[in-house]
């Protein structure tokens, strides 16, 4: 390792960028109403607004991965900075529909190229425990940005501060990072074996990965459905929907800081199968709930999906070892493609649950709650199917063992 190599500033840059990914995702839907009604854009419209955002992650992941052993982190990171600043400044002055079609693109693919370049350039700096530690520490940053985003969102809100200058936050922690990055010299990477690339490809396509694959989608969506669309659908439910958001992924923070030893002292199929019943619970009483019990309806889903992706994860990593980083970081793409997809579909919902409420002869605020609440009704049938789902994949596993694995490659990957 080179000795002028300053790890302290190169992962504390990784932790700022990683701040600024969280904070996209919090202000946007943060002001995912506001957007609404500035450009009179339909809910279905904002989900394919939302859906951009969740497209250009993995879009980055797939091109950015393969890449680092052969142009290196500092380039990727320095992508990184360049689309996050254009998609935040597009969005600023964003005139319509399909300029924030483009510019949430944009801001997505920096969120996914920020962890195509730290992931392994944090392991690349660091060796043992000492990496395991470090990469929890970076993983820890994505929800606790998502507080930091939804308090400033939330603060800002509240004292009538346009959803430009909202958006225009962001830029603070984007450019801390790319300070901190300049002129920095960079960890050499450590070059994996291609000639492993095709038995990762043959694990890949057994029976067990695809079925995993499959519920990847669905967990992810359980998880990222009811928090980016906290504002729209819990907004007239009498609890703050930037406080619930802070309260779920605040939980979630301090959870995955401890999910390598909570997973590993559990059985992970038990972990998941808990994990489906809780969210599917936590959306339930949602879907139901007003005032304070909005915020106890909350803690009961922060519970369900905090241990989802992580475990989702270390299960590749444990039970099909032989698909490598190369098969989890696709287990990783798929969930962020599947949010993608069902952001419109989210939105669709509540367009034609909005338009049910009206027919019902409800007005006002009442429009909003009802419809809010049935979409959310709606979104419970995602960890539903997870249930019956890892219910069989628990009796199914009950008597194999895991495979040899190095429990840092699991840490390696994309933990959001």
């Amino acid at each position: 390792m080179n000795l002028t190599i300053n790890r302290s500033r190169l992962f504390n840059a990784s932790c700022f960028s990683l701040i600024t990914t969280a904070m996209a995702f919090a202000i946007r839907a943060g002001v995912l109403t506001q957007l609404g009604k500035e450009f009179n854009l339909t809910a279905e419209q904002l989900g394919y607004v939302n859906a951009m955002a969740f497209l250009g992650f993995p879009i980055a992941m797939i091109f950015g991965g393969p890449l680092y052993n052969v142009i290196g982190p500092k380039r990727i990171v320095w992508v990184a900075f360049a689309t996050h600043i254009l998609g935040l400044v597009m969005t600023i002055f964003a005139g319509g529909y399909w300029t924030l079609l483009l510019s949430t693109f944009f801001v997505g693919f920096g969120n996914g190229t920020v962890e195509a370049a730290c992931n392994p350039m944090i392991a690349d700096m660091y060796d043992g425990n000492v990496k395991i530690k470090m990469l929890s520490r970076f993983h820890m940053w994505f929800p606790g940005g998502i507080v930091i985003g939804t308090l400033v969102s939330k603060f800002m809100t509240d004292a009538g501060l346009g959803w430009q200058l909202q958006i225009g936050a962001i830029l603070i922690p984007a450019v801390i990072y790319a300070f901190m990055f300049l002129g920095q010299q960079f960890p050499a990477s450590k070059v994996e074996g291609a000639a492993s690339t095709g038995e990762n490809l043959r694990a890949m396509v057994s029976p067990l990965y695809l079925f995993m694959l499959a519920c990847m989608a669905l967990t992810a969506i359980s998880e990222f459905g009811p928090e980016q669309w906290v504002g729209p659908i819990l907004g007239k439910a009498g609890a703050s929907p930037m406080l619930i958001l802070a309260l779920v992924t605040g939980l979630m923070a301090v959870g995955r800081y401890f999910a390598g030893p909570v997973v590993h002292n559990l059985n992970p199929t038990g972990v998941l199968l808990g994990s489906a019943i809780f969210a599917s619970l936590g959306v339930y009483l949602m879907s139901t709930a007003t005032g304070p019990m909005v915020y106890v309806s909350a803690v009961v889903f922060a519970i369900g999906v905090c241990y989802f992706w992580p475990t989702m994860i270390g299960f590749v990593a444990e039970y099909i070892p032989r698909a490598g980083a190369f098969g989890m970081s696709i287990m990783g793409g798929m969930g962020m493609f599947a949010s993608s997809i069902f952001q419109p579909i989210i939105g669709n919902w509540l367009d034609e649950e909005t338009a049910a409420a009206k027919g019902r002869g409800l007005t006002g605020d009442a429009i909003e709650l009802a419809a809010g609440q049935a979409t959310l009704a709606h979104m419970v049938i995602f960890p539903l199917i997870l249930i019956l789902a890892f219910g069989g994949l628990y009796f199914f596993m009950r008597n194999r063992k895991p495979g040899h694995v190095d429990e840092t490659v699991i840490l390696e990957q994309p933990q959001l």
